[in-house]
């Protein structure tokens, strides 16, 4: 019993959000030296990435026996973002279900809102021939994350 308190006491909180500053880098632009819009995807998935492992976790752990593939993405552009500018990208834990997650993303730079998206991903269980079944979050996932408010 004392072994438990004392791991729990130990955990890190849950988390529901993360804010990952970056600058635009020469290969994320095109000619006229806007970053291109596939870019944000990639922005928000760098985010997500680090909002696990701030919750002491790997998204893409081996031998997890679950993966967590994007089921949906998307986003809205507000203004652009240029070569070497710095900003920042929010991740927010938005609904968590059973089976999934949605997250929503902010790109700002100081306080211009550039974009603005969402990122659903599904919890899976791989069979032997590699076909991919929705399984529950496992529980020691799952009570790393709550909802933002």
């Amino acid at each position: 019993m004392v072994a438990e308190t004392v791991a729990l006491e130990s955990a890190p909180a849950p988390v529901s959000e993360y804010r990952l500053r970056r600058r635009a880098q020469f290969v994320e632009v095109d000619s006229a030296g806007i970053v291109h819009f596939s870019h944000f995807f990639r922005y928000a998935e760098e985010a997500e990435h680090a909002l696990w492992r701030e919750a002491g976790l790997s998204i893409a752990r081996r031998g997890a026996g679950v993966g967590f593939p994007r089921v949906s993405a998307s986003f809205d552009y507000h203004s652009p973002l240029r070569l070497e500018e710095e900003f920042d990208v929010t991740v927010r834990v938005a609904e968590l279900r059973n089976k999934s997650i949605r997250y929503t993303c902010v790109v700002t730079r100081g306080d211009v809102r550039i974009a603005t998206g969402s990122l659903t991903i599904v919890c899976v269980s791989r069979g032997a021939d590699g076909t991919m079944r929705a399984a529950e979050i496992p529980t020691a996932i799952a009570s790393r994350f709550t909802v933002a408010i």
